[in-house]
């Protein structure tokens, strides 16, 4: 597909013929790929203003020149397909949250320009709270807030910013403030905040308006190339689908109905005074975890040091009741992975009961940084009981380990693929002094039949953690049976093949 292609138009007064240079900009892609059948289009209606405000983010990119250290955050809405057009980094985000995936974003790359693309069923409802924090801290992102007053992609439900007596499928006599309150004005809203750099309405019922809207979008780029702050451009666009309008009656619609109950105002353009203050210390891990390692020393311990390590990535599911121990024994996990210096990752899953309820959590031990918590094919599944054991089992990886708290594996579980390895935590922990501890019998087993972490930095953390005297003798006594059940009444037990 060309980028640039020309339309002959006949100008209907004179009745000359001319053509119409049309270019698309090179921040989109050539072709989209979202459907086979329709690789040259978007999937907005005709008339929508989702075009128009991708072309003015697109040129703005293009003109400032940085298409390569832009990266685009939408989330659930009509703009959730951003990703096929923009080729720009992109980042996806559940509904509302897309303000404060760009935060994160941004932190983590403080180098790039972060855009965050919303519409107002997204940021002024589910997301109003995180859109209120990221501007009150100032986060160094680009807002672009779409409204066209009325819950779009979903079937035209009232959103915060529709109007008083307008008519959606969740008020069809229309908006009554008494039922259902005002409209959300929120770049009024924002402005009341300290740390905004930029905040700005625009609509696109006219040329001229557009051309405003233009502006503004290139400006908020501009800021954000710069790191100069918190940008926020609010784009009145008409919606002809869901309005029940043909194009043209949209566009006027956004000028006689939207801008008196929205209007058009620059509300804040300037550099915020942030109250200089110390930076809080930058303190090692080693620091934090109060470790005993010599700095001066020419090699650190070798229960500390991170290239003893046989793998790379562990991905480790602990799975039970609540009251066993499981969101407890992923953090010692984590922890010792510090020690060891790993990156680690600990993501705990629970119900709301307290006790015998489910809990499970995800550890991570890697060299490498760890792209996400969660453990969606572990390498090893340690299994407190047998709801557990059939609910994770299928999710290891072939070839991998589950540690199962239990004399015998339940009939007809099928372990054709995966190590098991049954051991009778509990047993052991009321014969070493309390059934609590059958979570740390899991512990030692896990260390002793992978050797992915030092059982000596098993003992460091929990003499750091357990300050019952009585209570640490029963975890060293339970740690140590754990080991010793798979030394001597297992054997030797295969490393899960993902672990070199």
């Amino acid at each position: 597909m060309e980028n640039t292609r020309a339309t002959r138009v006949i100008d209907p007064e004179t009745g000359s013929n001319y053509d119409v240079a049309h270019e698309k900009s090179p921040v989109f892609y050539d072709t989209y790929e979202r459907k086979a059948d329709l690789r040259h289009q978007t999937h907005y209606c005709p008339g929508c203003g989702h075009g128009i405000v991708h072309k003015l983010i697109a040129e703005g990119i293009e003109e400032l020149g940085i298409k390569d250290k832009t990266i685009f955050v939408s989330p659930v809405g009509c703009s959730v397909f951003a990703y096929y057009y923009f080729d720009v980094g992109n980042v996806q985000a559940a509904h509302g949250r897309a303000s404060a995936a760009a935060t994160a974003v941004k932190r983590a790359c403080p180098d790039k320009v972060v855009l965050s693309y919303q519409g107002d069923g997204d940021l002024a409802a589910i997301g109003t709270a995180e859109i209120i924090h990221a501007a009150n801290r100032g986060e160094k992102i680009a807002v672009f807030f779409v409204n066209n007053g009325i819950y779009g992609m979903t079937g035209g439900q009232m959103a915060p910013t529709t109007l008083v007596g307008q008519k959606s499928t969740t008020t069809p006599w229309g908006r009554h403030p008494a039922g259902e309150g005002f409209p959300l004005h929120m770049s009024e809203l924002l402005s009341t905040l300290e740390a905004p750099t930029y905040i700005e309405r625009v609509a696109l019922c006219d040329n001229k308006n557009i051309m405003r809207a233009r502006r503004a979008v290139r400006h908020a780029l501009e800021l954000q190339r710069d790191n100069a702050g918190f940008s926020f451009v609010e784009i009145l666009s008409p919606c002809p689908t869901i309005w029940g309008k043909d194009p043209v009656e949209a566009r006027a619609w956004v000028s006689d109905g939207m801008i008196p109950v929205f209007p058009l105002a620059l509300f804040r353009d300037r550099k915020p005074e942030m109250p200089v203050v110390p930076e809080p210390p930058q303190r090692p891990v080693a620091d934090v975890l109060e470790l005993t390692t010599s700095r001066d020393a020419a090699e650190p311990q070798k229960s500390l040091a991170a290239d003893h390590h046989s793998f790379s990535h562990i991905g480790i599911k602990i799975a039970g009741f609540g009251g066993q121990g499981v969101l407890l024994l992923g953090q010692l996990l984590t922890e010792m992975g510090m020690r060891e210096h790993l990156e680690v990752s600990w993501l705990p899953s629970y119900g709301p009961e307290m006790r015998s309820g489910s809990a499970h959590c995800h550890v991570c031990l890697s060299k490498e940084r760890v792209g996400s918590p969660l453990v969606s094919a572990p390498d090893v599944l340690v299994a407190m009981n047998e709801i557990s054991l059939h609910k994770f089992a299928r999710e290891v990886v072939p070839g991998g380990l589950i540690l199962y708290n239990g004399s015998n594996l339940p009939e007809g579980f099928d372990d054709s693929e995966v190590h098991v390895v049954c051991i009778p935590a509990g047993e052991i922990a009321d014969v070493v002094g309390s059934p609590k501890a059958a979570n740390i019998v899991m512990l030692g087993a896990l260390l002793e039949a992978t050797e992915c972490l030092n059982s000596e930095t098993a003992m460091q953390v929990l003499e750091a953690k357990v300050k019952k005297v009585q209570l640490l003798e029963i975890d060293r006594k339970a740690l140590t049976a754990g080991r010793d059940y798979i030394d001597h009444q297992v054997g030797a037990v295969s490393q899960p093949d993902g672990f070199a």
